[in-house]
């Protein structure tokens, strides 16, 4: 079955020569077996040229995956983290158009659908962030299509209704594949009232600037998506629209192991990293310090046990 589901994905490239001490070098790219946790790059920006964004996210799965082989040790204090299987990159359609997109969506979620259906809890590396949708949508499929609590991190609410990557949620709330969904980091500045209100109107909740962003709220069994322009640019200039007053990496980053520690995520994502416009690398390596977050809680909690 995961053969079949995975027909369009390439096989996952890490550097070679990385050191044992590195988490990325305990990465498993040829067998799921025994593995809590499945990475799905999605190495497509089609959504984000299609809303006249800066392209690049395409490259973002890569960059993610560098970064990983530089930063992160296999032995950590007080925590063992899971075993993590790469299922490889989806392959995108190839095309430059909605219909191109959908075909693209098809795919990740057959795929992320796969890796749901086998019990791992799947983290995808992408990409536009209309990929959110795929994935999420192939993980609901897993679990008999049950709608899933939903929080994101991000300057923007991608309702639009215009294929794109500003589409996403709005997509997730139509389909009824979310029952809740929450935004954290909201920018009132780059967001249309027409979307705030449609937003609002569907249920939507805006965390409160300086809040607990978990505070309050149920995500057992929910999806979790990072947009990285949530993030101040000036920790993540590498992202498709760069945040001059967005979260710091450490806010952030103290969500991510609380979420692997206490929650019971069924899919997690990392989206819009641009490596064309990341000075040295480091919006990488944020988004690699806040996987790692994740999977360091999701060690804890396992220990708890």
């Amino acid at each position: 079955m995961i053969k079949l589901a995975l027909m369009h994905t390439r096989h996952a490239q890490y550097p070679a020569g990385m050191s044992p001490n590195r988490f990325a070098s305990s990465i498993r790219t040829d067998s799921p077996e025994g593995c809590e946790i499945a990475l799905l790059g999605m190495p497509d920006d089609l959504g984000v040229r299609l809303n006249g964004g800066r392209p690049g996210a395409a490259d973002g799965p890569r960059a993610i995956r560098d970064a990983l082989s530089r930063y992160g040790v296999t032995e950590q204090f007080l925590c063992d983290l899971p075993r993590v299987f790469d299922a490889g990159d989806v392959e995108p359609d190839g095309g430059e158009d909605a219909a191109a997109l959908a075909r693209t969506h098809d795919r990740i979620s057959a795929a992320s659908e796969a890796l749901a259906a086998r019990g791992m809890t799947v983290i995808g590396l992408g990409g536009g962030h209309d990929l959110t949708y795929a994935l999420a949508r192939g993980v609901a499929r897993a679990h008999a299509g049950k709608p899933m609590p939903g929080v994101y991190f991000d300057a923007h609410l991608d309702v639009r209704e215009t294929p794109g990557s500003g589409m996403s949620f709005r997509k997730l709330v139509e389909d009824k594949i979310v029952s809740t969904l929450r935004i954290i980091g909201f920018n009132p500045l780059v967001n249309q009232r027409e979307h705030a209100e449609w937003f609002l109107s569907h249920g939507g909740m805006i965390a409160p600037h300086g809040s607990d962003p978990l505070g309050g709220i149920d995500v057992e069994g929910a999806f979790v998506s990072v947009d990285l322009d949530a993030i101040d640019m000036s920790a993540a200039p590498g992202v498709s629209a760069p945040n001059p007053a967005g979260l710091s990496p450490g806010h952030v980053a103290v969500a991510m192991e609380k979420l692997g520690q206490f929650y019971n995520l069924r899919c997690l994502d990392f989206m819009e990293l641009s490596p064309p416009h990341d000075e040295g690398g480091r919006t990488a390596r944020v988004a690699a310090h806040l996987l790692l977050s994740f999977l360091r809680g999701f060690g804890m909690r396992r220990q708890r046990v």
